[in-house]
């Protein structure tokens, strides 16, 4: 049967984008749709206030532990990183000293020791457990899981990190951060870029392998992309250009079809079908399964059956980007720390009671009068997305719920965190503060086509990979012969990592 192309790639998000590379890299004749009119989704940057803000926070790491970059050349393309040191600053509302982790070990016991000296051995006994732990999740998530695989990974590991990745797989991350640290300023921060990024009270079973945190910084180099976040998106959709893919933008999708026990092409506009025996979507599950899929075969019965008892979760992160005077400074930090350190990622975090309160009052529409905040200030270390005068600032709110009870229509929430945060820097912040805006759930629902303004996102390590009640989002097929799946949603989970644009190419490679 003739088609129109080999492959359709539904969705440009980086996992889209890495997935419709390596397609038209080993010569497949493919077609990458995107509902908005740029690529990228919410891994890109945008033009504000004369700046370059990043979408989400413009951290990299885990992309950078992927061979994405040699396998694709994306450094020919234009794609260079700035190492972030220090990786983080970690703060606390109730206004301990905030402390510097570092890629380097000794320089974060230093920095811990200067006011912490107590936890020193404690984070220590953390790096032992957790830095195995993190190179098997990191090298685990290059292949696509399978028990074989994970064995053979396992065995030329000669099983570290295995123990800490089953114990703490079974553990709340909350009750590992205290196995380790007796301090607030210790524990709070490692949950509130762990579980708390997932949507999930610290507290929940299951969510230790969030604990990994600190460790992933150690193991892996931080770094940003010259040029914003979007110069990914950007140095991905020149490779694919260059292989021969073709792409189409502001094209939504009507309708994926099938034909038979296989899927037969995609619907656009007007009832337009395009045919290729692949069909890899790249959005969320529920859009996939429920809306899309047509006239599926009796063999996809059970697993549309089981998407429709799987309820979508809702948008839980803001985020504010503000053109400011100066990179602010927190009060609590170290003094030895240059200006020219400030480009590091600030945390700050409410103690684990007080998240463990939020993930109870997000349910009821509230937030927490001092919710997580995550800021940076990516043109200290990056003019290039600098305005023409002063720079650009970001800060992430969490949990800011998608149905919240005060509503969305104005901006004095989202002014509120910017009057709180400046509770925690050096004066002048608020006087300093230019142009700004927010990006709410609802925003992100309207801009990003992200129902309830929340992107699915896979949450669990290797292990959860195999045994997993949902396999079509760690294998990456599905019961409908050509019908795959990629994105945020399957294995190894969200943030700018492309591990699952990867592993569903090669798995529709080795299916041909």
């Amino acid at each position: 049967m003739h088609h129109d192309y080999d492959a359709i790639i539904v969705g440009a998000g980086h996992n889209g984008l890495v997935c419709a590379a390596y397609l038209a890299k080993a010569g497949l004749n493919t077609l990458l749709i995107e509902a908005r009119d740029s690529v990228g989704g919410t891994a890109t940057s945008e033009h504000f206030a004369g700046a370059i803000a990043n979408v989400c926070n413009c951290d990299h790491l885990t992309f950078r532990t992927t061979p994405v970059i040699d396998e694709l050349d994306l450094t020919a393309h234009g794609l260079r990183y700035l190492n972030v040191e220090p990786a983080q600053f970690n703060a606390t509302w109730s206004g301990h000293p905030a402390w510097a982790s570092y890629h380097d070990v000794d320089a974060t016991l230093d920095e811990i020791g200067r006011s912490y000296p107590a936890e020193v051995a404690g984070y220590r006994r953390y790096l032992r457990a957790a830095m195995p732990a993190v190179r098997m999740v990191f090298d685990a998530a290059n292949d696509p899981p399978s028990l074989g695989g994970l064995t053979r990974k396992v065995i030329g590991r000669r099983g570290r990190g295995v123990s800490t990745l089953l114990r703490w797989s079974r553990m709340s991350a909350a009750d590992v951060v205290r196995r380790y640290f007796s301090h607030e300023a210790l524990q709070a921060p490692a949950l509130a870029v762990g579980p708390i990024v997932w949507g999930l009270s610290p507290e929940t079973p299951g969510t230790g392998l969030g604990a990994l945190t600190y460790a992933m910084r150690h193991v892996g180099q931080l770094g940003r992309p010259v040029g914003g976040s979007r110069m990914v998106p950007e140095t991905l959709l020149a490779a694919f250009r260059v292989a021969g893919g073709t792409l189409m933008l502001s094209t939504p999708v009507q309708a994926i079809t099938c034909e038979g026990e296989a899927v037969r092409g995609v619907v656009i506009g007007d009832e337009q079908t395009i045919t290729a025996p692949i069909v890899i979507s790249a959005c969320n599950p529920h859009d996939t399964f429920l809306r899309w899929l047509r006239n599926p075969p009796a063999v996809a019965d059970g697993l549309i059956a089981r998407w429709r008892q799987t309820p979508h979760a809702e948008g839980y992160e803001s985020k504010i980007d503000a053109v400011v005077a100066a990179p602010p400074r927190l009060t609590t930090i170290n003094p030895a720390i240059s200006d020219a350190q400030m480009a590091a990622t600030m945390v700050l975090a409410p103690s684990p009671a007080d998240m463990d309160r939020a993930a109870a009052m997000m349910a009821r529409g509230e937030i927490l009068p001092r919710p997580v905040l995550i800021g940076n200030t990516p043109s200290v270390l990056d003019p290039s997305v600098a305005p023409p005068a002063g720079h650009i600032f970001s800060l992430e709110a969490l949990f800011t719920p998608y149905r919240f009870a005060g509503g969305w229509d104005t901006d004095a929430e989202p002014r509120r965190w910017l009057d709180e945060f400046a509770t925690m820097v050096e004066p002048g912040f608020l006087t300093g503060l230019g142009d700004w805006r927010a990006k709410t759930p609802p925003t992100y629902e309207r801009e990003f086509h992200l129902p309830a303004g929340h992107a699915t996102s896979f949450a669990g390590g290797p292990l959860a990979a195999l045994i997993n009640k949902s396999p079509e989002l760690t294998r990456y097929e599905t019961p409908v012969r050509g019908l795959y799946l990629t994105g945020a949603a399957t294995f190894p989970g969200a943030g700018v990592w492309g591990a699952s644009g990867r592993n569903a190419a090669r798995r529709v490679l080795r299916r041909l």
